[in-house]
């Protein structure tokens, strides 16, 4: 599975998932992600997150 924050790999039967009233899931690999969603956090700007990495990998080909 992968996470829908922090887009890190994590093993079935772990996580939580949440399904919205429309029928779309929302996968957490662990608390910390969960919680950064829900304060609104950008995962781009957080170093330990895997989409910062592909944002200055894409920065590193524009330049």
């Amino acid at each position: 599975m992968k996470c829908s924050f922090c887009s890190k790999e994590y093993p079935l039967g772990t996580g939580v998932t949440f399904y919205k009233k429309d029928g779309t899931s929302i996968h957490y690999c662990s608390r910390r992600c969960e919680k950064y969603t829900e304060q609104k956090r950008n995962p781009r700007k957080l170093k330990w997150t895997g989409r910062f990495e592909k944002g200055k990998a894409e920065a590193k080909k524009k330049a």
